[in-house]
């Protein structure tokens, strides 16, 4: 869900024909209900009854985590989630980032691995493949990213003493390009809508630490413009073969 005001969220929907669902109450428990104010595509506006950390409680309470269609299953929110997620916003976990433990974040601290944080929350675009044959007509999706002016002074400062700026995540990646100018990252809170395809030239990131991704994905191609098609066709059907999986709960593979 997206905040839109205090008590109106916007929301993805799969129910009831588009134009008999504005001013449709919804009941969701007892105490507990919303009315659709505005509907667009697969997202509506949804006015609930509850605002703030009420509203959150009753929706951890009554919820369950929005996952992906392949997914058959009905997960525990400790288990679609990472274990360094803190802000409320995003649409999915970073799955990327779900390879990581506690114990294995201390294991790389230890052994001299900075690690960085940033906020981001992933977008409703993340589920939706591309289907433009010329793909420089696809309108990606805006994600929200905050990165602050500490973060952003370390992490320069680590590019300048040659260390490896290693990104987890596509989403972490477009976050970093967007933020690039000059070989250094600025401290920024936005939106970015950087479409990153093959021909792209990388400003910052020096390896990715990613997922197996589904076809026809912005995240695929964003993945091959970094190691390039030939390699990523190559890793691809060595991951079929192996019978790896992908995507979410996937398996995770470092470019350098």
């Amino acid at each position: 869900m997206k905040q839109i005001s205090p008590a109106s969220w916007e929301c993805l929907v799969g129910f009831v024909p588009v134009a008999k669902q504005i001013g449709l109450k919804i009941k969701f428990s007892r105490g507990f209900a919303g009315e659709i104010i505005k509907r667009a595509g697969d997202t509506a506006v949804i006015k609930f009854n509850l605002s703030g950390t009420k509203l959150m409680e009753e929706i951890l309470k009554i919820g369950q985590p929005p996952t992906p269609p392949y997914i058959k299953r009905l997960v525990k929110s400790s288990e679609y989630q990472t274990v360094f997620a803190e802000k409320v916003g995003s649409v999915a976990a970073p799955t990327a980032g779900m390879h990581f433990t506690k114990r294995l974040l201390a294991k790389l601290k230890k052994i001299g691995v900075r690690i960085e944080y940033i906020t981001l929350h992933v977008g409703l675009g993340t589920f939706q493949p591309v289907k433009e044959d010329d793909i420089t007509k696809h309108k990606i999706h805006s994600e929200y990213f905050e990165l602050d002016k500490k973060t952003a002074e370390r992490v320069n400062a680590a590019k300048r003493a040659g260390r490896r700026i290693v990104a987890c995540g596509t989403t972490t990646v477009r976050v970093l390009e967007n933020c690039a100018s000059g070989g250094k990252v600025r401290a920024k809170i936005g939106e970015t809508n950087i479409f990153i395809y093959p021909g792209y030239k990388f400003k910052f990131i020096d390896a990715l630490l990613t997922n197996f991704h589904v076809p026809k994905s912005t995240l695929i191609m964003l993945v091959a413009a970094f190691a390039g098609k030939k390699f990523i066709d190559k890793a691809y059907q060595i991951a079929i073969k192996k019978k790896y999986r992908f995507y979410s709960f996937g398996d995770a593979m470092l470019i350098l």
